[in-house]
C-alpha cells in the first residue's frame, strides 16, 4: 500500500504543473476560474490521498516509542522531590 501512496503522490505532483491552462478565461458554475477550480480539485485529491496514507500506511509503532510516562507524573515526581529536601 505504501508504493500505492507514493505513486499517488508523484501522480499529484505531475497533474499540480498546469502550464497548459494559464491562458484559459473559462469560468465553472459562471464565476470560478478554470484555473483555481483545479487547483481546488488538487487539493481535494491531495487531501484524500493524505487520508489514505494516514490510515493504511502509517507505521504502527511510531507513537509507542516515547513510553508510558504521563505528563501528571512527571509533576508529582518533581513536587515529592521537592517537599523531601
Amino acid at each position: 500500500m505504501k508504493y500505492l501512496v507514493w505513486g499517488l503522490i508523484a501522480f499529484l505532483v505531475v497533474i499540480h504543473q498546469d502550464v497548459w491552462n494559464w491562458n484559459n478565461d473559462t469560468l465553472v458554475f459562471g464565476f470560478i476560474p478554470l484555473t483555481l477550480a483545479y487547483h481546488a480539485g488538487i487539493s481535494i485529491a491531495a487531501s484524500v490521498v493524505w487520508l489514505i496514507a494516514a490510515t493504511t500506511a502509517w507505521p504502527v509503532d511510531s507513537d509507542d516509542s516515547t513510553g508510558d510516562l504521563v505528563a501528571g507524573d512527571v509533576v508529582a515526581s518533581d513536587s515529592s522531590q521537592e517537599s523531601s529536601i
